[in-house]
Formats: C-alpha cells, sequence, structure tokens
C-alpha cells in the first residue's frame, strides 16, 4: 500500500489537518481549535492528541505514514524543528515541536513558515501547475509571500527570503511595521487598500458612494472597495487602479529578477478575482523586460483555504527515513 502524508495547518484560531497520499490528493481532512491559553503550551499537545486519535479512527499506524509537515507562524529553525515569535499563538519563548511530535506519534516531522508552506500548495497542486520556478504572493492582513526556484523554497541566510511585502513600491509613502516607507504591504494589503482609499479621497471630488461613506466617517474594508468599483463607482476605480499598479511594479520586479513560470495571486483581497488580475496584469507588462512578459504569468491562486495544509504535506516527503 502507497504511504500517506499529514499536514497541518497552525492558525492563530484553528489548526486544520489533511491525510494526503503521496501524489497530493486530499484522503481526509478536520480541525480543531487553536488553545492559545497558558501562553500557548496547549497547542502542542493538543496537535499529537489529534493525529493520534485520528490514526487509530482510521485502522492507521505510525507505519502508513512518510512524515507529518507543518506551516506555522513564527520564525522557524527548520533544522531543529522548533519556532520562537509566534505571537499570535502566545508563543513567546522557543517552542520545541519536531522534537515533541516525533517522540510522541513515530512519525517523521518537518516545519515551515506557513507562507512559505502555502506557496508549497499553490505551486504542487494549485495555479502553479507543480512547475518548478512559481512565486506565490499572499495578500491579505499583511502581505507574505513565498519563492520556489527549480523545485526548491528559498529561505535566503536569515529566513527572509520571499518578503515581497516589503518590496518597496513607493520610497516617499506610508509608514511600515517593519520601520521602513513605502512597503507594498502598506498599500495592497487588506488594510493598505483602505489607506489609499483614505488618502485619494482627500482630492477627489467627484460623486462616489464610497467617497461619501468615508467622508460619512463610516468604516469600509478593500471588499467594500472592489465592490464598488466593479459596479462603476469612479472613486472606487481610481483606488483600485493605484493598488494594481503597486502590484504590478512589485511583481514586475520579481519577474525581472526571477522569470518564473508563474507569480500566483493569493489571499483575501484576491478574491476580487479576474477584475483584480487583469488589472495588475497590465500594469507587470508594463515593468517587465519582453521575454519576461511572455513567459510569466500572473495568476490567481486555486486551492483556497487548503493551500496550507497541501503545502505542508509535501514538507514531508523531503523528511523520509
Amino acid at each position: 500500500m502507497d504511504k500517506k502524508i499529514i499536514g497541518i495547518d497552525l492558525g492563530g484560531t484553528t489548526v486544520k489537518f489533511a491525510i494526503l497520499t503521496a501524489q497530493g490528493d486530499v484522503q481526509q481532512k478536520w480541525s480543531i481549535p487553536t488553545n492559545i491559553l497558558d501562553d500557548g503550551t496547549h497547542i502542542v499537545p493538543d496537535i499529537i492528541a489529534s493525529i493520534n486519535h485520528h490514526m487509530e479512527l482510521y485502522g492507521l499506524t505510525k507505519d502508513d505514514f512518510l512524515g507529518i509537515g507543518m506551516g506555522t507562524p513564527g520564525s522557524v529553525d527548520r533544522q531543529l524543528g522548533t519556532v520562537i515569535g509566534a505571537y499570535n499563538l502566545n508563543w513567546k519563548t522557543t517552542q520545541a515541536i519536531k522534537e515533541a511530535i516525533e517522540s510522541k506519534t513515530g512519525i517523521p516531522f518537518a516545519i515551515d513558515n506557513d507562507a512559505n508552506v502555502a506557496a508549497l500548495g499553490e505551486q504542487w497542486k494549485g495555479a502553479g501547475e507543480n512547475n518548478p520556478d512559481v512565486v506565490f504572493v499572499t495578500l491579505g492582513t499583511g502581505v507574505g509571500g513565498g519563492v520556489i526556484m527549480n523545485g526548491q523554497l528559498l529561505h535566503g541566510v536569515a529566513g527572509a527570503a520571499g518578503e515581497i511585502g516589503h518590496i518597496t513600491v513607493d520610497p516617499d509613502g506610508f509608514e511600515c511595521t517593519c520601520g521602513k516607507r513605502g512597503c507594498l504591504e502598506t498599500v495592497s494589503s487588506a488594510t493598505g487598500v483602505v489607506r489609499v482609499a483614505r488618502h485619494l479621497s482627500e482630492e477627489f471630488a467627484g460623486d462616489s458612494e464610497l467617497k461619501k461613506q468615508l467622508d460619512n466617517g463610516e468604516s469600509i474594508t478593500s471588499k467594500d472597495v472592489f465592490v464598488a468599483a466593479e459596479a462603476g463607482d469612479l472613486f472606487a476605480n481610481m483606488v483600485v487602479d493605484k493598488v494594481c499598479y503597486y502590484l504590478g511594479l512589485a511583481t514586475g520586479n520579481i519577474g525581472n529578477t526571477l522569470n518564473p513560470s508563474s507569480i500566483v495571486l493569493g489571499g483575501g483581497v484576491s478574491a476580487a478575482g479576474e477584475f483584480l488580475r487583469s488589472r495588475v496584469e497590465k500594469n507587470f507588462l508594463q515593468f517587465v523586460f519582453p521575454q519576461v512578459g511572455e513567459s510569466t504569468k500572473i495568476k490567481l491562486a486555486e486551492l483556497g483555504n487548503d493551500a496550507g495544509v497541501i503545502g505542508a504535506a509535501s514538507l514531508a516527503m523531503k523528511v523520509e527515513k
């Protein structure tokens, strides 16, 4: 019988699990709430208990598995299998995750950053179509990403490769949480889109429902901006054009540097779909070298919430003992 792999996507509210075939087909999925109480000391024991319970439930033993892979927030030491600085999990000190999970399940374990494993998922079973050169950009509360070249995830010397959210797109722009100015994250994350809208509303004098909402002090979301733009709101379209200009500039720089087969846009903001993708592509083509424009495609992510567990499971393929 073919051996299976387990993928775990650890988030601040939910831990998602999946059992997959070695070909990447999901066979079972489940999730548990993330218990961050008591400095997050319950998280790893809960994960171990859930894995062992489900193995028993499905009549499986450790010998049925090649490995377990996990994506996590925070700074990851992949060799030691430790995590530090995952503040949304209350993990203030170093967590020895690999050691705990391997000793209690008997299955080899691998771990990486959550944005990286989502990139692996999209590259393997999603929009990346299993091409060896794919860049993933996730547009959520922040902007993250992962870079896969020659089939290998790039980490960089300090593990900071793929920090796409911190590409500078406007040197005189908004201040970023990282301490510098004009990062992509400040203008194209969910909060960034709203920030651009507030900034541009000061100089817009035409008729716009979205502008009226802002002038009335109502709170708006990035989704509101895209919905209004699709409905033909002039001001909302101005905002979307600006956001897509910045995304086109950043993806253009990525394209010229790496020339991947695709740059995949995922995360909450990407729910705007083709309306967003086509505008980013138009700007991207302005900023790239001709051969890059012909060979690198701008795509939308396809796996949604499953990208994390599928990508995490692919890490397990590399830990076979």
